[in-house]
């Protein structure tokens, strides 16, 4: 079978050979016969000729010929070639088939791990993230609690220093008319958590009063909790510090108020202990409850259990001291129109004792009492004229003479600057003014040494 075509020698070219076989065979034949081939080449050309195809290709085969057309042909190359490329690729395929797979799935196994180790890691981050944020709550909550805590201890605190009472300025101890507890926060305490405002994971606990004077701390979503429980502590430790500024202050006061009544004493020439034991008794009592001191207490209930001592000292001696005159019978300005000692008879105009002050005043002013103690005698006494005794206890003893009335009788009980009449001239007197005298254990001793001393003990 031979193939011709266009694109080998020209058309024509493979039946030109196919020709030149046929006829060469019978010159073969010839030659061997010993004769000579006729040559008939412009028949030979023109069978040829006529033989070529317009176009296409011719197939032959046992002498037989298959025209066939270029789309043809190209269609059966194009087909061949294709199968050819399947073949060798399904080969390659079958060849490459187990390492591809192999690599596909390590690879999807890779990339199926990857995602794994991610996943974890982002449930282990959510986890610590959790854990944080539970960590974190209940360290809010036990500070708020330690908060509550102490405010309540701050609360009782408040209380404690409510009941303690507060020195005027001439020292006498008087009720508060004021509590500390206002002093420290107002006109109401203020609640260190807002007013109702719940806090992340628990409700507050704290008494949600309103207050007009404090400014209390909202929470706000999303503001952090630390900085709120940092101004919460700041608010309480202010409190704290001003609750302890009045402690010191209190206990300074009460140091300071002992101090000064010791002082007088000392410069009365008195013992405190026998004033304190010659003090009438007071209508007090109940059952015995000692003092204890927790040790463990802190400062503030430290210094509180001080302040406690130092007080009651001073109100004993307080009370000591209102049995002492050293003050002064008339009010207003003072003006002594004769002192204590020697002098001259105003009526013999002899050298004499006398005895006491005497006080210029008008026919008709008031004579108070200058300490407390109970009235011995009044009425008419010689040249004392119309006269008031009264004892104070631990062998002190004043006298008022002189006077135009009397408006107290014997036994009767006299608080300090209490009216016992009013001033006259009766008696041995020139014009109306005060008799004053001061006596212990019944001797006449000079009233300045009281009145001074309770006028420095005033002063300091």
């Amino acid at each position: 079978m031979s193939l011709t075509g266009d694109f080998a020698g020209g058309p024509g070219v493979l039946m030109s050979h196919l020709s030149s076989q046929v006829s060469g065979y019978p010159q073969h034949h010839s030659q061997r016969h010993g004769h000579s081939p006729q040559r008939r080449p412009h028949t030979t050309a023109t069978t040829a000729q006529a033989q070529r195809p317009h176009g296409g290709y011719v197939l032959a085969h046992a002498g037989k010929q298959v025209r066939i057309g270029p789309v043809v042909f190209w269609i059966a190359v194009g087909t061949v070639t294709l199968l050819g490329a399947w073949s060798a690729a399904t080969a390659t395929y079958f060849t490459f088939r187990d390492d591809v797979l192999t690599r596909l799935l390590a690879r999807q196994a890779e990339m199926q791990y990857s995602y794994e180790d991610r996943i974890a890691e982002l449930r282990a981050r959510i986890d610590r993230t959790t854990s944080r944020q539970l960590l974190d709550q209940e360290q809010f909550e036990q500070k708020l609690d330690q908060i509550i805590q102490r405010q309540a201890a701050l609360d009782s605190r408040t209380s404690a220093l409510a009941t303690l009472p507060e020195t005027s300025v001439t020292g006498s101890i008087k009720a508060a008319p004021r509590s500390l507890s206002e002093k420290l926060f107002g006109s109401s305490k203020p609640s260190p958590l807002d007013n109702g405002t719940k806090t992340p994971g628990r409700q507050s606990r704290l008494d949600p009063r309103a207050t007009s004077n404090s400014e209390p701390i909202k929470y706000a979503r999303g503001s952090n909790v630390n900085d709120t429980v940092a101004k919460l502590e700041a608010s309480l430790d202010q409190i704290e510090n001003r609750q302890m500024s009045m402690l010191k202050s209190a206990e300074d006061t009460f140091d300071s108020r002992v101090r000064r009544m010791k002082g007088l004493v000392a410069d009365l020439g008195l013992n405190a202990a026998h004033l304190e034991a010659s003090a009438p008794r007071r209508g007090i009592g109940g059952p015995y409850v000692p003092v204890k001191l927790n040790p463990n207490a802190g400062a503030f209930e430290q210094q509180l259990y001080h302040v406690n001592i130092t007080r009651a000292q001073a109100d004993r001696l307080n009370y000591a001291l209102a049995q002492v005159p050293y003050r002064t019978p008339v009010v207003g300005e003072i003006e002594l129109s004769s002192g204590f000692g020697v002098r001259t008879d105003p009526f013999l105009g002899r050298p004499a004792m006398h005895t006491g002050l005497d006080f210029r005043a008008s026919t008709g002013d008031p004579v108070r009492a200058t300490a407390n103690g109970r009235v011995v005698s009044a009425g008419w006494a010689g040249g004392y004229g119309r006269m008031v005794e009264i004892d104070h206890g631990n062998g002190l003893s004043t006298r008022y003479g002189h006077m135009s009335k009397i408006d107290v009788r014997v036994g009767e009980q006299i608080k300090i600057g209490q009216i016992l009449g009013e001033v006259g001239s009766t008696g041995r007197s020139t014009g109306p003014h005060l008799h004053y005298e001061t006596r212990i254990d019944g001797e006449a001793v000079d009233p300045q040494r009281f009145l001074r001393a309770g006028a420095r003990y005033a002063a300091s």
